[in-house]
């Protein structure tokens, strides 16, 4: 634990002061490069999400959240234990991962934060995942004020991306994940920004089989959004992105009308960022690159996720 931890955290906290008068009550207020990799704390309106990165005594779990909570004026701290295998753990130690109660203050099952304006739904106790990356905040304001026409948002999650194209006036958008229950939490964060869309815009399935089924329909897509886990398991066999992802996106292109793009990430950190545009380039060579960037302004130093947009020829 840092000995200046309280002076830490009134320094970190200040880097983030203006977040809310732009419209976001939902960031990173600590990054693991402000840390020394020691944790992170995601703010949630009046909630703090702390995820540690080291093994902490429950003492030191509690000042932290304690410190944290005082100089944010949080009503509760829920915790999140990311071991550096974590994989294996999540599926037999979820409870002890992320307990369901929080670790200072009352119970907050579920409640509302706004990133940019727009409203999302957020369940800081019930997994790993809160209902949104925060890190991805750039990419989907760049959806929300470049999508138009048809949207595909694949590996969809709780819908941010096909939300804000929504949002953006776009024509169509198809939300396609395996997940059934995050595609509904999804269609209640459609429902918090008054966004109607009918249950065929939310497909529950395996994206690599969707991907094939959709090619052999007519209709192509003027925006395809690629955000895929690191590690995936499915009916074709095990996904990884630092091998599989120049496959992913020839499928993507596949499906382009005349002047689609394609906003690609990669948040594997071992990948690079020019070897995540090699895969790109691999799988799409008629891809013209127009943009790249990674996270937002509350990562200082993070080199994790790439975003990349790209353009077939019109």
């Amino acid at each position: 634990m840092p000995p200046d931890l309280p002076a830490q955290a009134i320094r970190l906290a200040s880097r983030r002061a203006h977040l809310s008068a732009q419209g976001t009550t939902l960031y990173r207020a600590a990054h693991t490069t402000e840390t020394g990799g020691l944790y992170t704390l995601e703010v949630a309106a009046e909630v703090g999400v702390l995820s540690l990165y080291a093994a902490l005594d429950g003492r030191e779990e509690q000042r932290l959240a304690a410190v944290w909570a005082e100089t944010l004026g949080l009503a509760s701290v829920y915790l999140k234990r990311r071991p550096q295998q974590a994989r294996h753990a999540a599926n037999v130690q979820r409870d002890w991962l992320s307990p369901q109660r929080p670790l200072l203050g009352a119970e907050v099952a579920e409640l509302t934060a706004r990133e940019d304006g727009v409203s999302y739904l957020i369940r800081p106790g019930s997994d790993l995942s809160i209902g949104l990356f925060t890190d991805a905040r750039p990419a989907r304001r760049w959806v929300r004020e470049h999508a138009h026409g048809r949207v595909l948002n694949t590996f969809a999650y709780t819908c941010g991306f096909g939300l804000n194209a929504a949002l953006a006036g776009a024509e169509a958008v198809k939300n396609l994940d395996l997940s059934r229950k995050v595609l509904t939490w999804g269609q209640q964060n459609y429902a918090l920004s008054g966004v109607l869309a009918p249950d065929r815009d939310f497909i529950s399935g395996d994206v690599f089989d969707w991907l094939t089924r959709l090619a052999r329909r007519p209709e192509r897509f003027d925006l395809v959004v690629l955000d895929p886990p690191s590690f995936a398991r499915g009916k074709a066999g095990v996904w990884r992105s630092e091998r599989d992802y120049a496959g992913l996106a020839s499928r993507a292109v596949a499906l382009l009308a005349p002047g689609g793009r394609v906003l690609a990430m990669n948040n594997h950190a071992g990948v690079s960022g020019s070897a995540f545009a090699g895969l790109v380039r691999a799988g799409a060579p008629e891809l013209h690159v127009t943009e790249t960037f990674g996270a937002g302004e509350d990562y200082p130093g993070a080199a994790h996720l790439k975003v990349l947009v790209g353009r077939v020829p019109g």
